[in-house]
């Protein structure tokens, strides 16, 4: 067993035991602060399949996130009203159960990532960079001046989404729904890593035209990596919706985005657990530092400096050493 397995072991186990350790000292809030851990890595998780697999450094992923928040809170907000969302060609008010609006916010976000990346990807380095941000901060500003939805206000969620034969109502159970989600995205991001389609994927970061002379078009397994990455992570908007019972346009901001790469820095761009490790401890800060100063940021962004700096395979590259791969 390699030190890295040993490490994403125990990060697993530790994630895990959190909120059953919070239980038994019967402090619900901790229960929410693991939740929010496993919900902000599993976003990460799918930036990560672009960004960290792909090089592709995308300030656009916040759109997807919100996109994901705001399926969520419209499906469940007519479900509540029984109101229809349309009538033609069939009548449909919306729904409260959770896999109906996990499907239909990963369908929506491949919807608006295709043609976001079939744009952005003629693009590269810094004009990617602000091509996608541009994206994310249109539908930004359409979120905050659409009315029927919250505006600028935001939209509540009554009542958390169902999941069959479980009380999502109960924290411990809501935090164990996305940690298999979290689980299962990482199992994806291991497949496509360890795949045919996930070498093409890092050669063309490496190396365009070298790709290309195989016979592989870098454009398109950009893109189909892209809109994976854009599924992913607007089924985390979902789940964090429903932790919060809120959804807001600050889902859609470009700090949002900014969080999601400073938590695959911390943890380590292309490693399977990065974004756990990375989210762990981003979580940890802002909670242990958040209640002694409203500027906790400036003592994270020392540690990314330093990361940046001194560890360029963030926290599990600092212990593990060089990624190995296959």
């Amino acid at each position: 067993m390699s030190r890295e397995t040993l490490i994403n072991i125990l990060l697993a186990a530790a994630l895990l035991a959190l909120p059953f350790i919070a239980t038994a000292m019967e402090e619900p809030f901790y229960i929410t602060l693991a939740t929010r851990m496993a919900i902000l890595a599993l976003a990460a998780v799918g930036l990560n399949i672009a960004l960290g697999l792909g090089g592709l450094i995308s300030f656009g992923h916040a759109a997807f996130f919100g996109i994901g928040g705001y399926v969520a809170g419209i499906f469940a907000s007519h479900a509540f009203n029984m109101e229809p969302m349309f009538s033609s060609p069939f009548e449909f008010s919306g729904s409260d159960q959770m896999p109906v609006i996990w499907l239909a916010a990963m369908l929506v976000s491949v919807a608006v990532a295709i043609p976001i990346g079939a744009i952005s990807l003629r693009t590269s380095g810094v004009y990617f960079i602000m091509i996608t941000l541009a994206f994310a901060q249109m539908i930004y500003y359409f979120a905050i001046s659409w009315p029927a939805y919250g505006g600028e206000d935001g939209l509540s969620i009554i009542t958390r989404n169902g999941f069959p034969g479980v009380n999502t109502a109960n924290p411990l159970s809501f935090f164990l729904i996305c940690y298999g989600v979290l689980a299962v995205a990482l199992l994806m991001f291991w497949l496509i890593q360890n795949s045919r389609f996930g070498a093409a994927l890092q050669a063309g970061r490496q190396n365009d035209q070298r790709l290309a002379a195989v016979g592989i078009v870098p454009f398109r397994v950009r893109l189909v990596a892209f809109a994976i990455s854009a599924a992913i992570t607007g089924l985390a908007g979902v789940l964090f919706a429903d932790l919060n019972r809120f959804v807001s346009p600050s889902m859609l901001s470009w700090q949002m985005s900014g969080e999601l790469i400073v938590l695959i820095i911390l943890g380590g761009t292309a490693r399977l657990f990065g974004p756990v490790a990375g989210a762990m401890l981003f979580v940890l800060f802002e909670f242990a530092l958040g209640g002694i100063t409203e500027r906790w940021q400036f003592f994270l962004g020392l540690i990314l400096l330093g990361v940046v700096l001194f560890a360029r395979g963030g926290l599990i590259g600092l212990v593990a050493g060089k990624a190995r791969h296959g």
